[in-house]
């Protein structure tokens, strides 16, 4: 007679090694981010920031959502004219809908800061990924030059290129405009990127697997971007989202010091530039662009830090 225990664990499908074990929701392999996003998603600061991101992106997208009025239309007789009603940020000096151009300035600046940290993630990327992969004089090459360009104070750098350029720029295309910003936040911010793209490559090029792929005969492309990138994503990431808010808080140094975007892009770096001086008699056509760059420099910060604490086990 067969022992019952036996019989039942047949019956259950364990105990029999003549079946393969089947796999389980338990027992198999977890990713870096399925993990990251379980842990994101019991976070309230993630969802905040979330809600905050989404709600600024449709302001840039479709501004129209949320006001009908034309933010570059002027009523010289209501300017600096206090909110009411009518006007719930009240006008500005040019008798403009401050709440309209709070709107609208939201596409300006975050076209700026998302385009700027593109650029940023490129160039610090491949010149990080390529001198971390082939050394020597690659990685002393673009090891240099990082350090030339940390040489400069970032707001220094940027006075003194854009206080070049701008002068000169006479284009009326808004996207002209924003284009040098953005080349200039680009040029001076990626050697950070480069040094953590770096860092990630150099710790994930001794691994195990790297040395197995090379052994196997796979090219440089497929280990750069099959094994190294994937594996160096993770702080990459991190830095890129809190980035943005850097360079919007950034662009709008720059438009509050002249040298920055200009009319007739909008920006709430613009906005709050043009009333600096009316602080006292109309604090509130300055006040209220001011809380929209900050909430959305905020924003950025906050998922940014989500994502870190996300991703980083020693912050679990």
């Amino acid at each position: 007679m067969s022992d019952p225990a036996v019989t039942q664990d047949l019956v259950q499908g364990v105990g029999d090694p003549s079946e393969p074990a089947v796999p389980t929701r338990s027992n198999r392999p977890r990713s870096l981010w399925v993990d990251t996003w379980d842990i994101l998603k019991r976070r309230p600061i993630f969802w905040i920031s979330l809600v905050m991101l989404i709600l600024f992106l449709l302001m840039a997208a479709f501004p129209s959502l949320f006001t009908s009025k034309d933010p570059n239309f002027a009523t010289l007789s209501k300017g600096m004219d206090g909110p009411s009603g009518e006007a719930w940020f009240g006008y500005d000096l040019q008798g403009r809908d401050v709440f309209a151009r709070c709107i609208y300035g939201a596409r300006a600046s975050i076209v700026v800061g998302v385009l700027a940290t593109l650029l940023t993630v490129l160039l610090g990327g491949v010149a990080g990924v390529l001198g971390a992969y082939y050394a020597r004089w690659v990685d002393s090459l673009f090891s240099r030059l990082g350090e030339m360009v940390l040489g400069v104070p970032y707001v220094l750098g940027g006075i003194i290129i854009l206080g070049t350029i701008a002068p000169a720029q006479t284009s009326p295309n808004e996207f002209m405009i924003m284009a040098v910003v953005i080349l200039v936040l680009a040029v001076l911010g990626w050697p950070i990127l480069m040094r953590i793209a770096r860092s990630a490559v150099l710790q994930a090029k001794h691994q195990d697997y790297v040395q197995a792929a090379r052994a196997l005969g796979a090219g440089p492309f497929r280990i750069i971007f099959k094994h190294l990138l994937p594996n160096s994503l993770a702080p990459i990431l991190v830095y890129s989202t809190i980035t943005v808010g850097s360079y919007i808080g950034a662009e709008a140094t720059f438009s509050l010091l002249g040298i920055g975007l200009r009319p007739p892009v909008i920006s709430w770096g613009i906005a709050i530039a043009d009333h600096t001086r009316y602080i006292r008699t109309g604090a509130h056509a300055m006040l209220f662009p001011a809380v929209f760059l900050s909430l959305c420099v905020l924003t950025f910060v906050m998922l940014g830090e989500a994502v870190r604490d996300a991703l980083d086990p020693k912050l679990r």
